[in-house]
């Protein structure tokens, strides 16, 4: 606020000291100095640019009461152009209402064809005070075409935070959930058979459990802390622990990725995964990251039926999505010998 103040101060003063431009360098016909009374009207048209802020279109018109007071009690030097009202007129066009708008452009252009003499000095005012409402229309414009282009970029962030985030759930829940819940249907047959497995197995659920619960709380604390590709190993142990033979194959040189791509690539691996547990009835899974010099491929393979999942379900869909959304590439599907399913991605 005392910033506009201060703004405003300046640009009334710098009118004020433009509009005083004939005094300081005319001389009048008589050796006469010019009065108090010649400035008075001046003053009354340059001032109302300190408060035009909140009163557009009444400074406007005080403004222009203040021009035509000169014509009639100063005697004052010629006035080629009149600062203090164009300025007026163009917060007018630039920050009042519509109607506000319209009635001060009548009011001024009507008053300028009755009020003013000459018919070509009143077209020449027109002329002038219509480019500086023009100047106010342009600079709305502007404005307003950057307040909705700032607000449909905060809808959109806002929309892509939405649907990381339920990606993130889909793939947190959806994981630790069909782990538990194939852990869970063979618990009870191992009880049965071999006490002791059967208590590796509920303590693989419990763990499942509070693993899911931790990532979730991560999630709704907007996943200040992300996993990397260095927390697939701890994917890939869950699954032994459910009883599937998974392993983890790395090739070549790791190097450093950003986070959003490890982010990325933690998920696909993830939700991969979840798939084979759920969909495949594959006793083997194998994991392989191969760091290539310009990029790093990723596959899943298992030995089961396939993916069963519709390729609009949510699983393959997230992995898509995500894939896509750091500038990598995907392709999912039976493997080359017909048996088995394989996602397989590339990140630059």
């Amino acid at each position: 606020m005392r910033r506009e103040w201060i703004k405003d101060l300046g640009l009334t003063l710098v009118v004020l000291l433009a509009q005083s431009g004939p005094f300081l360098f005319a001389q009048r016909i008589d050796p006469e100095p010019w009065t108090f009374l010649d400035y008075l009207p001046v003053l009354w048209a340059c001032m109302p640019v300190f408060f035009r802020r909140y009163q557009p279109a009444l400074c406007v018109f005080i403004s222009a009461l203040g021009v035509g007071a000169y014509g009639v009690i100063s005697h004052g030097p010629a006035q080629p152009i009149w600062y203090g009202a164009l300025v007026c007129m163009y917060t007018v066009a630039y920050q009042s209402p519509r109607i506000q708008r319209l009635a001060t452009l009548a009011i001024t252009g009507l008053g300028m064809l009755i009020v003013i003499g000459s018919i070509n000095t009143a077209i020449r005012e027109l002329a002038t005070w219509s480019a500086a409402y023009a100047l106010g229309t342009l600079g709305r414009t502007r404005k307003e075409a950057a307040i909705t282009a700032q607000a449909q970029a905060t809808q959109l962030a806002t929309e892509r935070e939405r649907t990381r985030i339920a990606r993130d759930l889909h793939d947190i829940l959806g994981h630790a959930f069909s782990l538990m819940v194939v852990q869970a249907e063979s618990g009870a047959a191992i009880a049965r058979q071999d006490p002791a497995r059967a208590e590796k197995t509920f303590d693989a659920i419990s763990a499942a459990g509070r693993e899911a619960m931790t990532q979730l709380r991560e999630t709704v604390g907007t996943l200040r802390e992300t996993p990397s590709l260095s927390n697939i190993d701890s994917l890939v142990l869950k699954l032994k622990h459910a009883g599937l033979v998974a392993n983890l194959v790395v090739r070549g040189e790791p190097r450093q990725l950003p986070d959003e791509v490890q982010l990325a690539a933690y998920r696909v691996v993830q939700e991969a995964l979840t798939n084979v547990v759920k969909h495949a009835r594959a006793k083997k899974v194998e994991v392989i990251m191969d760091w290539r010099p310009e990029s790093l491929e990723m596959s899943i393979v298992d030995d089961g039926v396939g993916n069963t999942e519709s390729e609009g379900g949510h699983g393959l869909l997230g992995i898509r999505e995500r894939v896509a959304a750091v500038g990598g590439r995907v392709d999912v599907g039976p493997c080359a010998s017909g048996a088995g399913f394989k996602v397989k991605t590339v990140f630059a």
